[in-house]
């Protein structure tokens, strides 16, 4: 039997990173934008974030009353449907669930409808914004969030796809129904979990 001389094994079959999801790749350090609109320059200290619906307690919050909240950080990956993902990022904020708690679900609350400064918007069930799911981001990688990333505050949330993660976010409202948004008009899946591959309606 003739033995392979040393260093010769052939290919070898290099294992796929468990932090990828089905379908998706690894950007490295690349952090691509993708847009549905005009990337708007915000002033922070004009923006204001509102949680309304069924909720007992309608609350708007200013920029510094926001940055006044109790700070959150997010340390993991994202996925976005065009099959990128970004993986041991960071990104800085509150969580939603303060915003929540402060103004009061209602038991009817099922569904929460986000609307961005531009006009777009997104439809999460409220249990995915629930129990450290969410952030308001403002900040990644310890850096303010640049404008054609969300910033000043965009919605994030890590564990769906990214068009979820709301860029510009400025109103979060509660619903007793789904109600689809922008892309979820246009034949993308109401929920949009990466490791189910749920990129478009029917999925």
């Amino acid at each position: 039997m003739t033995t392979p001389s040393r260093g010769f094994t052939g290919r070898r079959h290099r294992e796929r990173d468990p932090r990828l999801p089905p379908g998706q790749y690894d950007v490295g350090s690349d952090f691509p934008v993708l847009t549905a609109e005009v990337t708007p320059h915000l002033v922070p200290e004009a923006w204001t974030m509102t949680v309304d619906g069924l909720v007992a307690h309608p609350r708007t919050w200013t920029w510094g009353e926001l940055h006044a909240l109790p700070p959150s950080e997010y340390s993991g990956d994202i996925h976005c449907v065009t099959t990128w993902s970004k993986l041991a990022t960071r990104f800085g904020g509150v969580s939603v669930d303060v915003l929540l708690d402060a103004a009061g679900p209602l038991p009817t609350a099922t569904h929460v409808y986000a609307t961005s400064t531009t006009g777009y918007t997104t439809n999460l069930p409220l249990e995915h914004l629930r129990g450290g799911k969410a952030w308001l981001a403002w900040s990644h990688e310890g850096a303010p969030l640049p404008d054609d990333h969300g910033g000043p505050v965009r919605l994030l949330v890590p564990h769906l796809y990214f068009w979820k993660s709301a860029k510009w976010i400025r109103r979060l409202t509660l619903l007793d129904h789904d109600e689809p948004g922008f892309w979820e008009q246009n034949g993308y899946h109401e929920l949009g979990d990466p490791w189910l591959e749920q990129r478009y309606a029917g999925d």
